[in-house]
């Protein structure tokens, strides 16, 4: 007891876990020395005083401390990341106008331009069809945009996750190839409101559009308003546009193939253009298909029969010439119905199967003879005699050149610009048997000829316009004077500027097709001036007139009946036995006039019936010479080829003063008895035949003629 070594500490042993009790051992470094005892301890192999535990209770103290560190953290994370989630949107929401002054905009109009029949002829405006409802449509139209695009469109807010979800799983998995997660009330937002710019400024923006239109229209409202503002290619907005494009029907009328056609296309307009990459198209469509018969939008049956039967995109069928009788059509619209501000139907005067007859027998010429005589452009017109325009075609093809010739390129009529001078004549007293001297003229310098360098000598004026010949012409161009023949023409409806000198009467004034033809219908109707139209009514599409061409048009009388018949006489002699023999159509009363210009550059020709008028004219945008193609050859083929069509299984109808005209076997027939002399009636626009009989010469007319002519 007395050595210090026995003494021992006291030791308060109080079981740790009793409660009220207190732990008050003291651990090694409590003690006095405790350090070295703790070394010793170490240093014996553990055999030194056992060091306490730490409290278990400390450990879990700290880890949960740790963690509610990282819970704490990531709220505020997320919170900060949605704050600034919001400014971001509230940024790109400032940028777009207010919400309570946003509106749909309006869809450019429409301007369907119907035949005579009621058949569309064409669309025209920025859109290329007119809207259309959801009830107009078949029930798989719709569904088909639905089960390709948005399949969840009826159950998402506007945005999709879940599709959304589907489309960043499919594309890291490549399945099904790249897919977008836009709902069409997102594509539609674009559509509407946004530029097609792919950023992400441009997508938030419309992920706000799109919660703006579900809360402003229904499923349904929405649905539709897609249909007719998505983009389908070639031009054509909407669904009802995109039909007429590639099936050439209304989308009130397509099969399902052509619908999941049609559904497959806006992904992707110029990739699957059916018309131009058909195998790509129709693999999309039976994508389109085979997610609705998923869907359970149609049963297996309509899938096997659509599958089994793809859709054939319509060709276009000749060379697209019903467009430039739209154009024309467009370019009068405005002088009726002022600015368009909704959908409507034009209804015209233009009758399908005459236009198609036009341009069939114009190409099929060009074809058939342009390179050998060098020439490779034309137009045509045709109308009634009242001035009703029934086909219009103003080039070779639209497809190429949208240029219409019938209505804007001036070009000169050459001969066909003589009936005009004869007219003025007959006006001051001369008659189809006057006779005229056919010889050589020479005014200031100027001698023209003739076509074939020939002259006849005395001959009657019924036979100098019928042969054509350029020396009579002028002649009576100076002795009635070339401002009254300038007014004559304007008078009958000729409205481009004329040249009054010498040279008028042989067409060196440049006119058009179309009023060079409607001034000719002023022989066909009796001496009625007519102004042409193409236009008959105008209605909105829900049937509202807004135009009705009024009964009473034209420019009144300008040609006295009497001198109608004697012109309408001199010019029938043109089938009878000048240059325009090849034409004649059995049955019928023709009369007409052939032009070509002195360097071959433009030739015409210009012919009527008591029921129809038509015009040819055919040459070179350019000017380029064609290789010797006057009024006679090719622009009379083509005349006749397609009077024959137009007048088939119709009613001949006789022309004003047809009573008074010769016959064919009046009169010699080109070869006929052997006379050499006939053998070229017909070939080109001064054919010969020998002077017929005259009555008495006018001794003072053909002086005052002379002295007018040489300044006497």
């Amino acid at each position: 007891m007395a050595n210090g070594r026995d003494r021992r500490e006291p030791v308060f042993d109080a079981p740790a876990g009793e409660a009220g009790e207190l732990d008050f051992r003291l651990s090694p470094e409590d003690r006095a020395g405790g350090t070295m005892a703790r070394r010793r301890a170490s240093s014996n192999g553990g055999d030194g005083p056992r060091r306490a535990a730490k409290p278990k209770k400390s450990k879990r103290k700290g880890g949960r401390s740790l963690f509610s560190k990282l819970v704490y953290a990531g709220l505020v994370l997320c919170l900060w990341g949605v704050i600034a989630v919001g400014g971001v949107v509230a940024y790109y929401a400032s940028q777009l106008p207010p919400i309570d002054q946003l509106t749909v905009p309006k869809r450019p109009p429409n301007i369907a331009i119907m035949a005579s029949d009621g058949s569309l002829l064409a669309n025209r405006g920025e859109t290329g069809g007119r809207t259309v409802t959801l009830k107009e449509l078949p029930p798989y139209l719709p569904k088909a945009f639905v089960a390709i695009e948005d399949r969840r469109f009826y159950d998402h807010f506007g945005i999709d996750p879940v599709g959304i979800s589907r489309a960043v799983y499919r594309n890291l998995a490549h399945r099904g190839g790249l897919q977008g997660g836009s709902t069409l009330t997102q594509q539609l937002a674009k559509n509407l409101f946004l530029t097609q710019e792919r950023t992400a400024s441009r997508k938030i923006q419309e992920a706000i559009l799109a919660l703006w239109l579900e809360r402003n229209y229904s499923k349904d409202q929405i649905l539709e308003l897609y249909l007719n503002r998505v983009y389908f290619g070639a031009g054509a907005y909407g669904v009802e546009a995109a039909a007429q494009r590639y099936y050439g029907k209304s989308a009130r009328n397509v099969s399902l193939a052509e619908a999941a056609v049609l559904a497959g296309l806006v992904q992707s307009p110029s990739r699957l253009a059916p018309n131009r990459n058909p195998d790509r198209a129709q693999a999309r469509a039976e994508l389109v298909i085979a997610a609705m018969n998923e869907l359970g939008f149609i049963t297996p049956g309509m899938t096997k029969t659509a599958l089994g039967t793809p859709a054939e995109p319509v060709r276009p069928n000749g060379a697209g010439s019903a467009n430039y009788a739209a154009d024309y059509v467009m370019d009068v619209l405005d002088d009726f119905v002022g600015n368009v501000e909704a959908d409507i139907v034009v209804s015209t005067t233009v009758e399908p199967s005459m236009q198609a007859a036009a341009e069939r027998v114009l190409v099929d010429e060009l074809n058939a003879k342009g390179q050998k005589f060098n020439v490779s452009q034309g137009a045509f017109v045709a109308m009634q005699p009242d001035g009703a325009v029934k086909a219009l075609v103003g080039g070779r093809n639209y497809e190429s050149s949208q240029f219409n010739r019938a209505i804007a390129a001036r070009r000169q009529p050459g001969s066909s610009f003589k009936p005009f001078v004869y007219l003025t004549a007959v006006e001051r007293g001369y008659t189809p048997d006057t006779v005229l001297e056919d010889g050589p003229v020479n005014f200031g310098g100027w001698a023209p000829k003739n076509y074939d360098r020939k002259y006849r000598g005395p001959i009657a004026m019924r036979d100098a316009l019928a042969l054509s010949l350029n020396t009579i012409a002028v002649k009576l161009n100076m002795e009635v004077g070339p401002k009254a023949v300038v007014q004559t023409a304007q008078r009958l409806g000729i409205s481009s500027p004329l040249q009054a000198n010498g040279s008028l009467a042989l067409g060196t004034s440049e006119v058009t097709p179309l009023e060079l033809v409607s001034a000719y219908a002023a022989f066909a109707n009796g001496g009625t001036g007519v102004v042409p139209y193409v236009i008959t009514q105008v209605k909105t599409t829900d049937g509202k007139l807004v135009y009705k061409r009024p009964n009473a048009g034209g420019l009144g009388r300008v040609i006295d009946p009497g001198v109608v018949a004697m012109m309408n006489e001199m010019m029938h002699n043109t089938f009878v036995v000048g240059t325009a023999q090849k034409a004649q159509i059995p049955g019928w009363s023709l009369a007409g006039k052939t032009g070509t210009t002195d360097d071959y550059k433009d030739a015409w020709f210009v012919g009527f019936s008591g029921s129809l008028v038509a015009g040819v004219w055919l040459g070179n945008d350019d000017g380029t010479l064609t290789k010797r193609v006057t009024g006679g050859n090719l622009p009379t083929e083509v005349w006749h080829n397609f009077m024959k069509i137009a007048l088939k299984d119709q009613q001949p109808v006789a022309l004003p003063g047809s009573e008074r005209f010769r016959t064919p076997s009046d009169v010699p027939v080109a070869g006929v008895g052997g006379d050499p002399r006939y053998a070229n009636a017909g070939n080109g626009d001064n054919a010969w035949i020998p002077p017929q009989p005259a009555p008495q010469r006018r001794a003072s007319r053909e002086k005052n003629f002379f002295e007018k002519l040489f300044g006497l």
